[in-house]
């Protein structure tokens, strides 16, 4: 990570992030004015991630992405205009990005993130990944973990939709409490009047930390293990489906497609069927009718997963509020998410 001078927040700023300020703290904006911020894949959730980084005001956004623009593409996301087919994804999608915000220096860069050397991600402050292999994200994830880098991954398939954060083995934050008020020690009204009680009128900043595991260890749970066997019943299935598709992804080199529904769901089975298997788990744990649900980006589902993803970047770059640890898992079927970590305690 680059070392960076404190950040001074300009008057036209401050107007610019009233709302924000008030919400998390000038603290809080200062230290998102000064971070910069790697997106790779312009997808439809890398847009929605996009934004959300752009609009809360970090310094800089680059956006990496080597695919050209496809119908799909501006079917899934806002920023590229329909008028830009067969454009790289990120070059299209900077005029609307940096009309956003044009306080924050937004770049484009149309290399191939495989390509791209370590030394490239040593200069942000936070790496995010969209539509990468389970290899390069693990490489990644590892090389920032060594140099004290925030890492996001994330990805939408269809209905279904992921993310994971590793913010290092110790993430320090504050987080905003209700105000305790002691009671004085003189007091002669009974039992009652010695406790300690909540004043809601108040808040106190509460300083805490949180420790992360890198997405090699959080991907390879040994489910062999009684404790691991005794979680299962409480273990989300998205877990397990997200296993699935990465592999999918790397044994084919994308993502399953619609216009090869018969072959690819075919193939989502059998990979199903070997995952589970070689995990020592049976191929009952995911249903048959998952392959119904997890072709394309759905735009609604981006949103939701694209929200919830920056939320978690800005709360991990300001170093306000409790983050996710580690996975959220959202199934656009049931309209819920949730929160669980895998990988050692």
């Amino acid at each position: 990570m680059i070392e960076k001078e404190d950040p001074v927040i300009s008057e036209e700023e401050a107007a610019q992030y009233d709302r924000q300020i008030r919400l998390w703290g000038l603290d809080a904006q200062k230290r998102l004015r000064g971070s910069r911020v790697l997106l790779a894949g312009v997808g439809g959730l890398g847009a929605e991630l996009a934004k959300n980084l752009i609009l809360a005001g970090v310094k800089g956004l680059t956006l990496l992405d080597h695919k050209q623009v496809s119908e799909e593409s501006c079917r899934a996301q806002f920023l590229i205009p329909v008028s830009a087919q067969g454009q790289n994804r990120a070059q299209a999608s900077l005029e609307r990005a940096q009309n956003l915000n044009p306080m924050v220096e937004v770049h484009a860069d149309s290399d191939r993130v495989e390509d791209k050397p370590d030394d490239f991600f040593l200069q942000f402050d936070a790496v995010c990944l969209t539509g990468c292999s389970r290899d390069l994200m693990v490489r990644v994830d590892q090389l920032c973990s060594q140099h004290n880098i925030k890492v996001f991954c994330g990805d939408v398939y269809g209905y279904y939709g992921y993310t994971f954060c590793n913010l290092g083995q110790e993430h320090n934050y504050v987080e905003e409490k209700p105000k305790v008020v002691k009671p004085s020690s003189d007091s002669s009204d009974g039992p009652e009047a010695k406790k300690a009680k909540v004043d809601p009128n108040e808040t106190t900043m509460v300083k805490k930390t949180a420790s992360f595991c890198t997405l090699k260890a959080a991907l390879e749970v040994d489910w062999t293990s009684e404790k691991a066997k005794a979680s299962l019943k409480r273990t989300p299935v998205d877990y397990f489906l997200l296993h699935v598709l990465l592999k999918f992804r790397t044994d084919k080199g994308r993502d399953p497609d619609p216009k090869a529904c018969a072959e690819d769901s075919r193939l989502l089975k059998q990979i199903r069927d070997d995952v589970l298997e070689a995990m020592g788990l049976s191929g009952d744990l995911l249903a048959d009718d998952f392959i119904s649900y997890c072709f394309s980006e759905m735009s609604p589902v981006c949103a939701v997963v694209g929200g919830v993803l920056g939320q978690e970047v800005v709360k991990a770059l300001s170093q306000r509020d409790a983050p996710h640890r580690n996975f959220f898992f959202f199934d656009g079927r049931k309209g819920n998410g949730m929160v669980d970590y895998f990988g050692p305690n």
